[in-house]
């Protein structure tokens, strides 16, 4: 069998290793990849906006399944384009995939069926946002409504923060923005619950803590994820079935209102307040770096799972997982989430020490003449499973001390909600 995966971060090379793992699979693609991903895959340079190169490139090389890892191609209607043309894809369709693309089109099902979330209203203009927002209490959430790499929330706690936030959104800083959220204070404690769906039938993927600001102690600006660990503290028989019952089934029925079903991995971001869960958002795919955190978790064959999935069999797959804990730390260029350095070498890749319970999964990375270079934000993910969160942690602190860049910085402080307690 041949499997191809759709992007370049480590969510996409921890997927590619798992996916390693299978005695299916024959080869892997990986469009376009990283560095990581080029020492175990086949990396193919093709612009993922072009839908026709990319079905030219797997009908050409007869590839079974594509698994697509990030969300543009998803919302954007990958899954529709290649399904044209009996392509096997891993991910929900054009629709679907509304529950991340719009964060309006989310708030609204909520609001239809009962899921509970925070309060929201709904602004198409700067002058109307301000006007609200003079008058409002504090703090305050302000959304983009569009995609905005996990970065277009704002959470503001006087007029003046909020004003910066409205006026960013509507100048674009995360895309053409014809609208805006602004939604109340939720204070409680969050959590990455995962689901994985065939269209008919789904099953519990995991959970995790993610740790969005840059700062430790959770300050400073949102990223893309400054790490995470799983399980969350949080999880417990009653919050599962609450989840369950009251978000994830009650979307479902919604999405099947409107004619379509959910097939992929569900990203539901929660917000526990009093041992009930509220919906912060959702991803219509795994998070990052949660993804890092569960997947080197799985025992079952992730092949069989996606295909199962894309035959619409997943209630037949027995999901089973190391009972380990697990920690991701992101080494991140210096100066993330705004401007950073590009094409900074990376050196003592070869000094890690890596095993079935210690991984490294690149990101932001290029190999070019055999040198490691590092070309994004987020750059590596070092992820450890142990019996206990703190080994797993000491084992990550080890590992980033044999790395020794200096072109990185990351937050020494992920999972001390689980540790020293």
């Amino acid at each position: 069998m041949k499997v191809g995966i759709i992007g370049s971060g480590g969510r996409e090379h921890a997927i590619c290793e798992s996916l390693r793992k299978s005695n299916k699979i024959d080869e892997i693609f990986c469009f376009p990849g990283n560095a990581g991903t080029a020492d175990i895959a086949k990396n193919v340079n093709i612009d993922l906006e072009n839908f026709d190169k990319i079905k030219e490139f797997v009908l050409d090389n007869k590839i079974d399944l594509i698994v697509i890892g990030p969300e543009k191609p998803l919302v954007e209607g990958l899954v529709d384009y290649l399904k044209k043309f009996q392509v096997k894809v891993f991910g929900p369709n054009k629709i679907a995939s509304q529950l991340e693309g719009s964060k309006i089109f989310t708030k609204k099902l909520c609001e239809k069926f009962n899921i509970p979330t925070a309060k929201f209203g709904i602004f198409k203009n700067n002058e109307d946002s301000i006007k609200f927002l003079k008058k409002t209490k504090y703090p305050v959430v302000i959304k983009a409504d569009n995609l905005a790499s996990g970065k277009g929330v704002y959470i503001c706690d006087n007029i003046d923060q909020a004003q910066i936030a409205v006026k960013e959104i509507f100048e674009g800083k995360f895309g053409v923005a014809d609208n805006l959220l602004i939604e109340e204070f939720l204070k409680g404690e969050e959590m990455s619950f995962f689901t994985i769906h065939d269209g008919k039938n789904f099953k519990c993927f995991g959970t995790a803590q993610d740790h969005k600001r840059v700062l430790e102690g959770d300050k400073g600006k949102n990223t893309g994820g400054m790490g995470a660990y799983s399980p969350s503290r949080l999880i417990n028989k009653e919050i599962k079935e609450k989840i369950i019952n009251k978000i994830i089934k009650p979307t479902l029925k919604g999405l099947s209102e409107i004619g379509t079903q959910y097939s992929g991995f569900l990203y539901s971001g929660l917000m526990i307040v009093n041992n009930e869960p509220y919906l912060i958002e959702y991803n219509v795919r795994m998070g990052d770096p949660e993804c890092q955190t569960i997947l080197p978790k799985l025992k079952t064959d992730l092949f069989d799972i996606f295909n199962a999935c894309c035959d619409q069999n997943l209630n037949k797959v027995n999901i089973e997982w190391l009972n380990k804990k697990s920690i991701c730390v992101v080494v991140c260029s210096k100066g993330y989430p705004e401007n950073f350095k590009k094409n900074i070498e990376i050196n003592n890749l070869g000094k890690m020490k890596l095993d079935n319970y210690n991984h490294l999964f690149h990101a932001g990375t290029k190999i070019e003449n055999k040198k490691v270079y590092a070309i994004g934000g987020r750059v590596l993910n070092f992820v450890s499973l142990s019996d206990n969160f703190a080994d797993a942690k000491n084992n990550i602190i080890n590992n980033i001390s044999e790395l020794s860049w200096t072109g990185g910085f990351y937050r020494k402080d992920i999972g001390y909600k689980v540790i020293n307690r």
